[in-house]
């Protein structure tokens, strides 16, 4: 065997056991490894915390929509007609039901609705309340809806008894995530609404209105 053919025999051996080695060589691979998953980790983490809050303050938002109408309905005054100071006292107390979470986000309506012998519900009063801190009271704005407007189609049909009042309560609640590339960065709008029937009376006047209405 020549010296040539003794040299190519020792490089293809020699490359063989490179090969070899290079193949079984782990060094490093638990690093590309963690590299590779810990993106896809931190994602299914911080996704799963901001959905969950998400969940939470949603939850919030069904029981100020319940608390806004329930309290209303129960109002009963002497003489027997809710003032701007109770319907301040009314918001304040809900949209507190949203602590820890800050309820500057929200937006809420309380509306009174008649619906006549035709089944044609009416608003006759409607008033929004608006919280500018955690720390201060809620403050009353001008409401969406006013007096006259025609909202039969937003009272399910079962509660469509002629000659009979409804409280009505609308809350919205913008959750703006933490990270923003897991959840949508201009955030998620969160509603609920809440009928109720005046409990103390026949109707709750606010401010005397609705006029005529029996309070017993």
């Amino acid at each position: 065997m020549s010296f040539a053919m003794v040299s190519i025999l020792k490089f293809r051996i020699r490359a063989r056991l490179f090969a070899a080695r290079f193949l079984m060589d782990r060094s490093g691979i638990a690093a590309t490894e963690f590299a590779v998953i810990v993106p896809i980790m931190l994602v299914l983490f911080f996704g799963t915390v901001e959905f969950s809050s998400g969940v939470a303050v949603d939850r919030k938002v069904t029981l100020t929509a319940r608390t806004l109408s329930d309290l209303t309905s129960q109002f009963l005054a002497s003489p027997a007609t809710m003032a701007d100071s109770d319907l301040i006292n009314i918001f304040t107390a809900s949209t507190s039901i949203l602590y820890p979470y800050t309820p500057v986000p929200t937006k809420a309506q309380l509306s009174e609705i008649y619906v006549d012998s035709n089944k044609i519900a009416t608003i006759k009063w409607s008033k929004a309340g608006v919280v500018s801190s955690a720390s201060s009271p809620a403050t009353l704005a001008t409401s969406t809806r006013a007096a006259g407007n025609i909202v039969t189609t937003l009272v399910p049909v079962a509660l469509l008894v002629p000659q009979t009042y409804l409280i009505f309560s609308e809350v919205s609640y913008l959750y703006t995530p933490t990270i923003g590339y897991v959840m949508a960065k201009s955030g998620v709008n969160l509603s609920d609404v809440e009928f109720t029937r005046p409990r103390q009376g026949t109707c709750v006047l606010y401010n005397n209105v609705p006029l005529g209405c029996p309070l017993t």
